[in-house]
Parts: structure tokens; sequence; C-alpha cells
């Protein structure tokens, strides 16, 4: 695979403000990268830049083999961007609304076949002004992917969606991937970047602070085991790098006989993400 999107040293400065800090960055065709970080760590302003909507202060980005800022008509035909939140085309029904948006490209979707997989055929002839905030988002997913864009920039995208949206969406997200889309997600939800996302970034302050697949983000795959059990009615926990021999010791103790409320988990995704962002937390609520 090659790189779809480069950045190098990517700054972007208000003020006496580094929005974004030195970013290093590459992220390959067909890929589907989730940014992760709190509110005000440079999340926004970094996407933007690689959307072209921001120019960097200083630093090297390519989209495409483009910089965004400077790149023509032909080049935003092949991008396709899904804002946190917009309520323009509010008179117009959905199908006008994404028809409308499909003759904007010269190898738009089938709009009907791009409405059937947001979920709006029922709604297809309701205003848009009309829609509820699941079913604008919906409508924002539409309009974003109707280019058939080979980058797909998608920020906070279930916002507002119910548990069965959201895996109807998550599993259009995995048929884009299969047709070989290049995918950018910002999202606040652990478990969505777990699903979806090759791999993670967490951005702090404008840096970014770490980069891996979910799995293996923080080394979390050898952080300690948390196993817990029931012993004499009282709840116990024990956290320990070696997982199985403490499971055989408490098999042993417990004489061959079921260990009562026994769990192993690791550190989950959140578990690694919050001790990373911990300190931008902690400055929040000061």
């Amino acid at each position: 695979m090659s790189a779809a999107i480069i950045t190098k040293d990517l700054r972007k400065q208000y003020g006496e403000l580094w929005a974004v800090d030195g970013i290093d960055l590459e992220i390959e065709q067909g890929e589907c990268f989730a940014i992760l970080g709190p509110n005000g760590a440079g999340k926004t302003t970094t996407t933007e830049i690689l959307e072209g909507f921001r120019t960097a202060t200083s630093g090297e980005v390519f989209v495409l083999g483009e910089e965004p800022a400077a790149a023509g008509p032909e080049w935003k035909a092949r991008i396709g961007v899904v804002l946190q939140s917009s309520r323009d085309l509010e008179e117009l029904r959905v199908i006008e609304a994404v028809r409308h948006f499909a003759g904007y490209y010269p190898s738009p979707r089938d709009v009907e076949e791009v409405i059937e997989a947001v979920g709006l055929t029922e709604k297809q002839n309701d205003r848009n002004g009309r829609l509820s905030g699941g079913q604008r988002r919906r409508l924002d997913v539409a309009l974003g992917i109707i280019g058939s864009p080979e980058i797909l920039f998608l920020d906070e995208p279930t916002t507002g969606f119910d548990p069965e949206a959201r895996r109807n969406f998550w599993d259009l997200i995995e048929g884009l991937k299969t047709e070989g889309t290049t995918i950018v997600l910002t999202t606040h939800y652990l478990d969505e970047a777990e699903a979806l996302a090759d791999r993670v970034g967490v951005i702090s302050r404008g840096k970014l602070i770490a980069c891996d697949t979910p799995a293996d983000l923080g080394g979390r795959q050898e952080g300690k085991a948390r196993v817990t059990w029931q012993e004499a009615g009282v709840d116990r926990e024990e956290f320990t790098e070696t997982p199985t021999v403490l499971v055989r010791e408490l098999a042993d103790r417990f004489a061959g006989a079921e260990i009562p409320e026994l769990a192993v988990a690791r550190p989950s995704l959140e578990d690694i993400y919050l001790a990373m962002i911990g300190h931008d937390l902690q400055a929040v609520s000061e």
C-alpha cells in the first residue's frame, strides 16, 4: 500500500497557542484511521487541515498527493467530508438533497442505494428540516459518501444514532473499507474506534502521543490483567502479569471446585486511553 495522507512536522498556531504542534503521520490507502483525543486537543484543527479548510502554519501535508489548501476542484471531488453538524438545505426533501449533491461529482454512487445504506428510505420524501437529530446525521453521512470518495473524513458520525443505527453504520463503513475507501474517523466512542479502525492515533495538546492498532495501543496486550473472584463471601481482585498462574493457584485453593464470580480482563482501550489523556482531563476539571 502507498500512503493516502502524509504529514511531516505539521503545525498550526493561533496567537501563542499551538493547536497542532509537530504531528508526523502516514495513513495508508484503504486504511481506517481513528483520531482520539479530548476536546481542545487539536483533532478538529488537524482534520480541517487535511480536508483543506485550514492552512498549516508550517510543516508539510499531502492528501492524495496534493497539498489540500492549494488543491483544485478535481481533488475536492475525490474526498468526502461528514462534519459534526450541518443545517443546510432544510427545505429540500432527503432524496432531493442527495440528488443535488450527486450532481457535483463525476462518478457518484446511486442515489437510492445511498439513501437505503444510511437507513433513510422511509424518510426520503420528508423535508430535511423535519428530520430528527439522528436522521439528520444519517443524511450528513449520505451526502459525504454520494461522490464515491477515495478518502472519507468522518467527524463524530454516529452522534445521535440509536444502537441499531450505529451497528448499521458500522456495517456501511466496513463495506466502504472493502471497496478500498480510506477513512479518517474522529470519535469519542471508544467501542466505535475499536470496531472500525485498523489503527488509532491519540492527540493530546496538539501532539500525536500514540499511534498503534486498537489491540496494541499503549502496550495494551502487555498490561496487567485484572483477576476478580469471590472468596468467603468477599469480592476479591488482583492485578497480575501472569493471570494463568494466579488462576491455577485459585483452582488449587478451591480444591478443583468452581471459583465464584471468576473473571479475567486485560486493560480495555478505554483504560489505556484515559491513562494517556488523564492530565488533560484534570486540567479541564481545574
